[in-house]
């Protein structure tokens, strides 16, 4: 069996790249194909791996902006030639999953989600643009979602990263899906007794995650906050943040690890397709305070490893807060249900159903 990988890009290690580090470990001698590779940015076992770039490796900053390319993604992923392979796996968040492939190959897409700035955060992405900006993403994205939405039917079998993005898949693709939660790095992210008094958020500063809610939030009432990251943000944030705030940057991940061992409480404010961090926190036995919408509403047991709000309002992060400062949680049992997203767990799993599958395709079973 011929396998091949499919990416969107590598360009910063992230959770979807922890999946293509997976599927390369069960398939070692599988090339992975992508629009553009920076390996500067990558961890190093990523330089042994049979890496194949789209002609946009070598356009202008393709390294950094590659997303200013969206519109040639679609015919970059097309000139793949998959023709030699009996099984293909694409991993997809923008593009990957189409490539175009024969009758006699099997194409699994792992959806991390149907792009999101094409349709359920299209209106949050655009708000912020001026009037031309917006008038020509309008115009792009119109195009690019008929593409989307076609290529999906290229698609022989779809696995979704939760139920939040199953109900995506159907909403924008008309598909069904097989849910199997993202690996999470609990051998890593474990106990170690510490209890400070602060909380913690840990997140790319774009507006999107709406850390401005917790830092507003964490000013009136007082209490010592800390935030891990960095993005377009991370200016404005830092002026709403009182003395109680401490704004820490990017930090790598021994350091995350020891705020989290250390923290009482980790912070989710935003909107996710799935959201690991908060079960690396759970994974130190801490609670979370999160957003009661998408992924968090499978990771987050509320009133036992946590406490949801309902709004994306300052008000409503106080209240949450107020309510977790009379709460006790277990931390053992905080633990104990994170380790049910393990990395184990994961690639056993995805094995398990990408053989199944491609059994029933060898027998016709699969149209």
């Amino acid at each position: 069996m011929k396998v091949a990988i499919i990416h969107d890009w590598l360009t910063v290690y992230g959770g979807s790249e922890s999946i293509i580090r997976i599927l390369h470990s069960l398939f070692p001698d599988a090339p992975i194909y992508t629009t553009v590779y920076a390996p500067e940015n990558m961890p190093d076992d990523f330089r042994s791996m049979d890496i194949r770039t789209s002609f946009l490796q070598k356009m202008p900053f393709a390294k950094t902006r590659y997303t200013n390319y969206l519109m040639l993604m679609p015919y970059a992923f097309e000139q793949f030639d998959l023709s030699e392979y009996d099984l293909v796996i694409s991993s997809n968040t923008c593009c990957s999953k189409g490539v175009i492939t024969g009758a006699n190959t099997l194409h699994i897409c792992y959806c991390n989600t149907p792009m999101r700035y094409g349709w359920d955060f299209y209106h949050e992405y655009v708000k912020p643009k001026n009037a031309v900006a917006r008038f020509f993403i309008a115009w792009m994205m119109k195009g690019i979602r008929q593409w989307d939405r076609l290529s999906a039917d290229r698609v022989d079998v779809f696995v979704a990263n939760s139920k939040n993005v199953a109900r995506r898949i159907r909403k924008h693709y008309h598909r069904d899906s097989e849910v199997i939660y993202p690996p999470v790095r609990t051998k890593m992210f474990v106990q170690d007794g510490a209890q400070g008094d602060y909380y913690l958020a840990v997140s790319r500063l774009v507006p999107y995650k709406r850390i401005d809610l917790v830092v507003e939030a964490f000013t009136e009432l007082g209490l010592p906050l800390k935030v891990i990251g960095d993005g377009s943000e991370f200016e404005r944030i830092r002026a709403l943040a009182g003395g109680n705030v401490e704004m820490l940057g990017r930090l790598d991940d021994a350091q995350v690890l020891a705020h989290m061992q250390a923290c009482k409480a980790f912070v989710f404010p935003g909107e996710e397709d799935f959201g690991i961090t908060p079960i690396e926190a759970e994974a130190c036995g801490k609670p979370v305070l999160a957003f009661g919408r998408g992924g968090a509403l499978e990771t987050v047991v509320g009133d036992d490893t946590g406490v949801f709000f309902y709004e994306q309002t300052r008000e409503a992060v106080i209240e949450a807060v107020r309510k977790m400062e009379t709460m006790t949680f277990d931390p053992q049992a905080i633990r104990r249900h994170a380790e049910t997203f393990s990395e184990e767990r994961f690639t056993k799993q995805l094995y398990e159903f990408i053989m199944d599958e491609y059994k029933k395709f060898e027998e016709g079973k699969i149209r």
